[in-house]
Order: C-alpha cells, then structure tokens, then sequence
C-alpha cells in the first residue's frame, strides 16, 4: 500500500507501490513501501531501503540521498518500514490527538487525549490481522504511541518509543503506524511513549480469535464480554508535563486510582460517574483488565465473586481461579466471571512494594450491576530451547551528582538527582536522531554503543536491606545509551534482579517486540547453581510484562527472531524517565 497525504494534511491509503530489492530470510521482503511523508512542497516522498533512506523527487525522477534525523517533514524523515508491505486487506483507523477538558475530584483539567476520549478508543481486531492507524497530531507537544504487547514482527518501524525507533509526531504533523497481529490473541493495549502522557492517552485492543475460531476455555457454555476494564491514576492538580517538572525528586503520588478514567464513588464530586458493568444472572463473562497506571502495580477484585484466570499479555495461561488478581503496571489479565445475581463493587487498590516511598493508598470502584437483580487447557509449547545468551540484569534506583547551577534541578535525596538504572547504566535518549535509524544506516557513532553489559558491574548481597545505611554499595550510576545486540534466532535468557540500593520495590520489566516465557521467580538473590533447578520448563505463562519481585528475581526467555531495534524498560514511567531501560538490536536473518 501507498500512504499518502490529502490536501488537508490527513494520511491516507491508496494502491501500493513496489520495488524488487532485497531478500533477506527474516528480515528484508522483496517489497519496499512509500510513504508522502508531509511534503510541504507536494514533491517528495521517503523511500527506505534495506539499511539506506533515500529521499526522491516525484517530478525529477532523481534519487539522493537524505539525513535520517531530519525535522523538515515533521516526523523527522522515519516513517515506515520496507517490510510492511503485505498481501492482505489492512483496517484503517483514523485517531486524533486533541485536548480536551474533563471533571474529575471536584476540578476541571485539560487533558490530552485520543477522539476527545478518556480512557480512548477500543480497537478491535482478529488475529492476523493488520491494522494502518493514522495518527494525527492537533494536541500541544510531541506524541508518539506503542502498541503494548503487539510483537510487530520484522515492523519495528511502527513500535513507537520516541528516539528508540522513530522521531516524536510534533503538533500538527501525522504519522501512520501500521500495526500486525501475528500470534496474539486476547487483550493488549495502545498508549502514549512520551514523557508521563500515557496518564490520559491510552486504550484497549482487543484481539480476537481467528474468524470461525472459539476460545479454548468456552466450550461448554458460550462466554460473553464486558468493556475492557482500565485501571489508572489521576492527578487532580497536574497534567503529565508538570509531573516531569526537572527537580530530580520522585513524583508525587496521585490523588486517586482509576477505573475506565473514574474514581468511583468513595471520592467526591465523582458518584455520577462511576462505572456500571450490566450484567444478567447465570451467564459467563470474560472481564479484560489492563493496568495503564503510571507509578503502581495494582490489585483488582469483584466483591462475591471468584474470578478464573485464562490468559495474561494475549497470551493463554492454564486457568485457575483467584480472589483477587494483581495486575503489574502495564499488564493485561483477562479472566472469566460467573454472574450469580445481586450489585457489587468492582474494586482496584494499590500494591506498594517500597513503603519507604509515598504512594496513594485509596480505592477506586465501579459497579457491577446484574440485569434482575470445565474449560479446555491451552495448548503449551512441548519445550523451551537451549539458551544461547545469558543476562543478569540488576535493577536500581539511584542517584546522579547535582552539577546543575539551579539547586531546583537537584532535590533529590542528599541534593542530588533522582535516577534508575539497569547493571549500574542509566539510559538516555540519544542526542541526535533515533538508534533504529542510526543502525540501519551503519552509523551508530554519536548515538549509542553497543556494550550493554551482561551482568552488573559487581556481584554483592543485592537485595540486603542494610545497604543504604551502611554505604557499603555507591548509590551513583552514570548515563549513557548503551545497547545490547543479539545475533537472529538466539534463545535468550533474562534474569533481572531487584536491588536494595535505594530500596527494594517490585519493577513489572517490558520488553517490546517480543512475547517471553517467564520460567522462574523467587526472593533474595538469584543463585545461578541452584534456582535454574526449579525452572517451570513444561508450562510457563507467556507474557510481555513480568512483574520482577521486590527483593527477588525474575527469570524469562525468549527466542530472538524478530529483527529490529526493541526497547526494554520498567513500566513505572518515573523509572522510564530516571532511566531503568536498555535496547535490544536484533540482527538480521541470513540471506536466502
């Protein structure tokens, strides 16, 4: 397909455009797509090339070549992928990023949004199905968005993450995402990946079997579904760019918790607005919850109600049933819930792994209103791959030295800065252009390096909880953007482990690109002799998003074998932005 932009600035689909070039098993089809990427001058269009960018002149017929980085088209000449171009119908969606003013708490704030809504839209979609979702950009600031969970296979062009693998959209400026369900099934979800903006732009996606295809666990009774449940934070006072005001201290906690963007009735001024789910006696419902909270893991329960889990991340998990369910930020849990009949709450609360840090205790609520007042196991992989790679990845909050002439910029503990790191590196964006484009065009000086270290840089009892008071272990890392490169089809393996620096606290790690099986999990320090012995090798849960204990580890694998660049990060977006992050750049398949 051809995306082109209409005389109004809108992104459209029209006929595709192709070019025979490379073959590349895995990585590079023999097909390349063209995008009119905001030509001021109606002239140009952007062609990539497998690890070239070239920027051509319709008229001329002339061919030179551009600087990736560019700002001259509003979308900093990085706009699609050659290898999305596919012999299937894609669905288009057209969104807007538009503020807009709600009520909440007895205020009124302008919040950023998507169509006007918050929560925003719900895309619904098969599995296997590819989606071209036309974002435009009329809010105040730079935007991007990730689809949360979608693996993107070989499409890393249309991850989202600012800087990783594309330039923001800036005001006024569209982007085209085009979006490819592979072997996802359930529920995931969209949000923004800049700054703390996914406070309020974010929504479900819902991915359903495949036309003519049940879910594994309804065979006996039919299954129907509620809306998608989103689970969420508000600041009565602050919108997300106040929240990254540049003290170097913590963020403040929020003042309420969230259901589908409401407090539920135990606040005030927010009784009329509290979410009702309708429901009628005796059947089964498939509840879909998502944690788009910001700064906290999240616990959720239906008052009398036993709810049975069957699937995490869009991905089938052996049912069993919970009273409660806890939901890590950026998590997905979809679980079946039998009506009996009656009204109850709906309930989320808190998980607070660091009680050395503030955080908002309070119940958000909705309502569960009834009209009137044995499933099949999944199908589990036969077995897990030996591992190629090994990774031990520690995970701290620390600090950086205050050399900021402003004592504001440094109100951190000691007065210094607040930072996050990841084996002892705090990443940061780099400072000209975006590391995917910089490793297709070979040109990765100046803006990362690839020595991301396999391990922390000293082995010591990480998670003892005398480490900060006995200055025994620095609190200090360092910045830089460095990246870990994995060579296509390696079985990787990735235990992060918590660390006492600053104190322990549960960390839900994300890794973009890619759905992991999460083998293992435990307290204390990870003890490569001895846990790798209790591995669940016959059927571990697939997800996206582990939630890595506090004072624990958490073990994951996965097998490389979607090129591209892949952001891994803490889902605490204060982490994010502290610097708790790394990329993973997957190398190219073999030629053909």
């Amino acid at each position: 397909m051809k995306l082109e932009e209409s005389s109004r600035g809108e992104v459209k689909v029209s006929r595709a455009t192709a070019a025979a070039e490379h073959d590349h098993a895995g990585a590079w089809p023999a097909m390349v797509l063209i995008l009119l990427a905001h030509a001021r001058d109606g002239r140009h269009v952007h062609v990539m090339w497998p690890r070239s960018l070239q920027l051509r002149d319709l008229r001329g017929g002339k061919a030179k070549d551009s600087v990736y980085g560019g700002t001259s088209y509003g979308m900093c000449r990085c706009v699609v992928s050659p290898w999305t171009l596919m012999a299937c119908h894609a669905k288009t969606q057209e969104t807007r990023i538009e503020k807009v003013v709600v009520r909440r708490l007895c205020r009124q704030r302008s919040i950023l949004t998507v169509n006007g809504q918050f929560p925003g839209p719900t895309i619904r979609a098969s599995r296997g199905d590819v989606l071209v979702v036309n974002v435009r950009n009329h809010g105040d600031k730079n935007i991007v968005i990730h689809w949360h969970g979608v693996d993107q296979p070989r499409n890393p062009w249309s991850d989202g993450p600012e800087y990783v693998t594309q330039c923001p959209i800036q005001p006024g400026a569209a982007f085209a995402y085009r979006v490819i369900l592979s072997q996802e099934e359930g529920t995931l979800w969209w949000h923004a990946h800049t700054g703390f903006d996914r406070a309020t732009v974010h929504g479900a996606i819902v991915v359903l079997p495949k036309r003519g295809a049940a879910f594994p666990f309804a065979q006996s009774a039919a299954v129907e579904e509620t809306p998608p449940i989103i689970l969420g934070e508000w600041w009565r006072d602050d919108d997300a760019n106040q929240l990254l005001e540049d003290t170097g201290r913590d963020v403040r906690p929020s003042d309420a918790t969230t259901i589908n963007g409401e407090p539920g009735d135990l606040f005030p001024c927010s009784t009329p607005g509290t979410v009702r789910v309708r429901v009628e006696r005796g059947r089964t419902y498939l509840l879909r919850v998502i944690n788009a909270g910001l700064t906290n893991d999240m616990f959720f329960a239906v008052a009398g109600h036993r709810l049975t889990v069957v699937a995490t991340d869009a991905r089938y998990a052996k049912p069993f049933p919970a009273d409660h369910i806890m939901v890590a930020s950026g998590q997905t849990v979809d679980a079946l819930l039998h009506a009996a009949g009656g009204r109850y709450y709906m309930a989320a609360r808190t998980f607070a792994s660091n009680t050395n840090v503030d955080f908002n205790n309070s119940t958000a609520t909705a309502i569960l209103e009834y009209a009137d007042a044995s499933p099949a196991p999944p199908v589990f992989p036969a077995a897990l791959p030996a591992v190629d790679e090994r990774l031990l990845v520690t995970m701290a909050v620390n600090l950086l030295p205050c050399a900021a002439p402003n004592a504001t910029s440094c109100a951190g503990p000691r007065g210094d800065r607040l930072a996050a790191s990841l084996n002892n590196v705090s990443f940061q964006n780099p400072a000209a252009g975006d590391i995917l484009g910089a490793y297709y065009r070979g040109a990765a000086r100046g803006v990362y390096d690839a020595d991301f270290p396999d391990e922390p840089p000293s082995r010591f009892n990480f998670t003892d909880p005398g480490i900060p008071a006995a200055g025994l272990v620095g609190p200090f890392t360092e910045r830089g953007t460095r990246v870990k490169v994995l060579e296509h089809g390696a079985a990787v393996e990735v235990v992060f482990q918590d660390t006492a620096v600053l104190g322990t606290e549960s960390h839900p790690m994300h890794l973009h690109g890619f759905s992991f099986y999460v083998v293992g999990r435990g307290l204390g320090n990870f003890d490569e002799g001895r846990d790798p012995a209790g591995y669940n090798l016959a059927d571990p849960p697939r997800q996206n998003t582990v939630a890595v204990p506090k004072g624990g580890w958490a073990a994951i694998r996965f097998r490389a074998t979607n090129p591209g660049v892949w952001f891994m990060h803490c889902h605490f977006d204060c982490h994010v932005v502290w610097g708790m992050d790394t990329v993973f750049i997957v190398k190219d398949g073999r030629n053909s």
